[in-house]
């Protein structure tokens, strides 16, 4: 829920969002790239402004190659901004693209992929925890 804040926060900041999913060959996800599309777009269907993509090259190449001046992250925590930091200072070196950060609603700021996947794996109930859509994949994968 806490992406799909960002997401509409986003939406009502910006004439066009993309929302780029990528493989991160060090993870191991639950969902392939094809299927995290599909359900992004079915979360934010009803936001006219967003579309999907994905991309598994370097970020700054994919806002090169787009036109993209400006990309959108949401913290949870300060460990969150200690990650990103370096990441956005790179990007902004390698392609002058800039990352605006939009803290967490605090009502999701405690929710993680790996805690609602823990607690999935072992029955619990991730209702509203993720968007509906979402909940019903992740209860079919267990």
């Amino acid at each position: 829920m806490g992406h799909i804040d960002i997401i509409e926060r986003s939406a009502r900041q910006f004439d066009q969002v993309t929302v780029l999913v990528t493989h991160n060959p060090n993870k191991t996800g639950l969902f392939s790239v094809d299927e995290r599309v599909s359900l992004i777009e079915q979360a934010t269907a009803h936001l006219t402004n967003v579309d999907v993509d994905t991309w598994s090259g370097l970020l700054v190449d994919y806002t090169t190659q787009h036109g993209i001046t400006a990309m959108v992250k949401g913290l949870r925590s300060s460990l969150d901004y200690e990650y990103e930091l370096p990441m956005a200072q790179m990007n902004q070196h390698l392609s002058k693209v800039d990352t605006f950060f939009l803290l967490t609603d605090p009502r999701y700021a405690y929710i993680s992929s790996t805690l609602c996947k823990e607690v999935a794996r072992y029955g619990g109930d991730v209702q509203g925890l993720l968007p509906d859509v979402v909940a019903q994949a992740i209860r079919a994968k267990f």
